[in-house]
């Protein structure tokens, strides 16, 4: 990657709706450069996906809450099994694998306090992988990023 594709990278991360003419113009290349990097940045992967980021509080997620989980053994079986049933909650935004103290750190998103307990009772609780669980609810979002920053 090059100067040209970095500056392409940091404007399609603020806004990936920019056309190929208003990236041109930004980066000082032809429009054909333009959509052949940009095409070129798919293909390897370094974009990895073009995205709607949907408001939470539009669609009545205004519960966030961090968790951090441990489980009871670090086997393949237990690691394995938990990451496939966060994969299917809908309320579980990210999950990470994570080294240190815990095993997984949560972000969750639900309507209120009840569907968080709700959550926490069924896909928690019933785990039986899961030894402990420690929630930390969140106050206010003072930085979203979504992917790494392009320096």
């Amino acid at each position: 990657m090059d100067e040209y594709d970095l500056k392409l990278l940091r404007l399609l991360q603020k806004n990936n709706r920019l056309t190929t003419e208003e990236l041109s113009v930004e980066v000082n290349l032809s429009q054909s450069a333009v959509q052949r990097r940009i095409t070129k940045l798919r293909n390897e992967r370094i974009i990895e996906a073009d995205v709607s980021i949907i408001s939470q509080k539009a669609l009545g997620l205004n519960f966030t809450c961090v968790i951090d989980v441990i489980l009871y053994e670090g086997n393949s079986k237990a690691i394995d099994s938990f990451k496939a049933e966060m994969m299917k909650c809908s309320e579980v935004s990210l999950c990470y694998y994570v080294t240190g103290s815990y095993d997984f750190v949560l972000i969750v998103n639900t309507k209120d306090m009840d569907h968080f307990e709700e959550f926490q009772k069924n896909k928690l609780m019933e785990n039986p992988y899961l030894k402990h669980f420690y929630t930390h609810v969140v106050m206010d979002k003072v930085k979203t990023n979504y992917g790494p920053s392009v320096l």
